[in-house]
């Protein structure tokens, strides 16, 4: 299936149907005081609101910036909006620094600041809902900051593509089933990224004092794995005993809704402790296995067109519109936490994903799915590491090259005049028989050489950092042009708690039963 589509895409000039797909960012960072602990002021007013601004945004912690770029046809477009953004920011910070890392600054949880809306009902609802991540997680980890790449091929792909498969699905059904078709495969091959870009095999001990029986003292304050990838992802991160129950199937899109739905209105016994409220106070929005979709904390999610609704809802009714990859560390040396090397691998990465056969995922598959995933972050550089695949032992080395190989073909079509994207693979190939290439091994390398702490390393990168956004002009269009969103933003959100009339409990029933 794969070489024959690509066998259509080189014929007549069809390349182009997917070159110029649309991609945008997400990107957290932390604010961090001059001295590298984790800043305890409110969003900074000269951004706007975090509630309406459609760019500038926090995650869990009123300290956790989030950058967010609109979709773009180029990685030029898209990563020169996100650097004026970061020269923006970093003007309004006053005094203040993003942090690098995607493992945090020093950091004590019980001071996280959760993040703060406002007193409208859509504010509160967004407040309550991290108040919940908190108690039901922990709020350290919610410190953890990370990077999301959302991609759709063009536009005059998919007629062309359902011409070709000979289809007589209509085109948004026969879009979103091979849109699902792409998770799945990407599901395949998720730990493949956690290998090549993750930045996160050592954090400062303020993160996690007690330790843990894979980490070893690197210096008196940083914890490292040594032959970690992405700590980020693993059971010291994102993974949980909870989230790890959850088995939401993506073989086809109304079972992926099923199950998102099914989480979202089945109450769990360990939550319902926790209680919805307490003293008065909303804990959680409520005692169900997801208070909402972005709960989930997949590898891969498909979305629906922006500004639909609640996901579950309108995926069902308006079928997926792109994908959101969620597996990125930030690119700790990288002043915006991500390349454009790094860019063109993943959209070539999520074409050949498109591309290739993808049959179902059983649940035994999945199972190898997850411990692949695990053993990768964990210890994905370690000498003759085997990962299963459907049953057989494949060394980790020889399954990447075999996919790295297959991503190569597609890059070749998306090399426009240039070779850039058969670069990006080529480099990442490189760190495949090379695991000393890989971001994790040269960071580790870095601060060994360096003789620096994680932590001192990292605050001085975000020193120079801000050095290089504040040293870098900003075109006076687009800076009024975020001067206005960001006033249009604080009208917006000010407008929105005078017009709120509806009790909040009122607004939280009504809003969590649009599933």
């Amino acid at each position: 299936m794969l070489q024959s589509s690509l066998n259509w895409l080189s014929r007549n000039g069809n390349a182009g149907l997917v070159r110029k797909g649309l991609r945008g960012v997400e990107k957290e960072s932390l604010r961090v005081t001059p001295d590298g602990e984790l800043a305890q002021t409110p969003h900074p007013a000269a951004l706007g609101s975090a509630l309406t601004h459609p760019y500038l945004t926090t995650d869990y912690s009123e300290a956790l910036l989030e950058f967010v770029t609109p979709p773009y046809p180029s990685n030029g477009a898209m990563l020169g909006f996100l650097s004026d953004l970061h020269g923006a920011v970093h003007s309004a910070l006053d005094g203040e620094l993003l942090w690098p890392a995607s493992m945090p600054c020093i950091v004590n949880a019980d001071r996280m600041p959760i993040a703060h809306y406002g007193p409208s009902n859509a504010g509160m609802l967004r407040t309550v809902y991290r108040r919940g991540l908190g108690h039901r997680y922990g709020r350290a980890m919610q410190a953890i900051a990370g990077a999301h790449f959302n991609y759709s091929p063009p536009a005059d792909f998919w007629p062309a593509y359902r011409d070709r498969r000979e289809s007589s699905e209509p085109l948004q059904q026969f879009k979103s089933a091979e849109f699902m078709g792409l998770v799945r495969n990407y599901r395949r091959c998720a730990w493949l990224v956690i290998y090549l870009f993750g930045e996160s095999p050592a954090f400062c001990k303020s993160f996690r004092p007690e330790g843990h029986a894979l980490l070893s003292e690197l210096d008196s304050g940083t914890w490292f794995a040594p032959h970690a990838t992405s700590l980020r992802m693993s059971d010291m991160g994102y993974r949980n005993k909870y989230q790890a129950r959850l088995q939401i199937s993506a073989n086809s899109l109304g079972e992926y809704v099923g199950g998102l739905r099914s989480a979202l209105t089945s109450v769990d016994p360990h939550y319902e402790r926790i209680g919805v409220t307490v003293d008065g106070e909303f804990r959680q929005l409520n005692a169900n296995v997801l208070q909402l979709e972005n709960e989930y904390y997949s590898a891969v999610r498909p979305k629906p067109a922006p500004g639909s609704g609640r996901a579950v809802a309108a995926l069902e009714r308006n079928g997926v519109e792109y994908v959101e990859i969620r597996s990125l560390d930030l690119d700790i040396g990288e002043p915006l936490g991500m390349s454009d090397s790094q860019m063109r691998f993943l959209e070539a990465l999520l074409l050949y994903c498109l591309l290739a056969e993808s049959p179902p995922i059983a649940q035994s598959e999945q199972q190898e799915i997850d411990a692949t995933e695990l053993a990768i972050a964990r210890e994905g550089r370690k000498p003759g590491l085997a990962i299963t695949r459907l049953g057989r032992q494949t060394r980790v080395a020889d399954r990447a090259l075999g996919l790295v190989d297959g991503v190569a073909a597609v890059a070749a079509l998306l090399d426009d005049g240039d070779r850039a994207h058969s670069a990006a693979v080529q480099s990442c190939r490189d760190a495949v028989c090379d695991p000393d290439l890989t971001p994790s091994a040269r960071l580790l390398a870095e601060l060994r050489t360096e003789g620096a702490s994680f932590f001192e390393y990292t605050l001085e990168l975000a020193r120079r950092q801000r050095d290089h956004f504040m040293a870098l002009p900003l075109a006076s269009s687009r800076a009024q042009h975020l001067a206005d969103t960001a006033s249009r933003s604080t009208a917006e959100a000010r407008a929105r708690e005078e017009a709120d009339t509806e009790p909040f409990d009122d607004y939280r029933r009504r809003y969590i039963g649009q599933v």
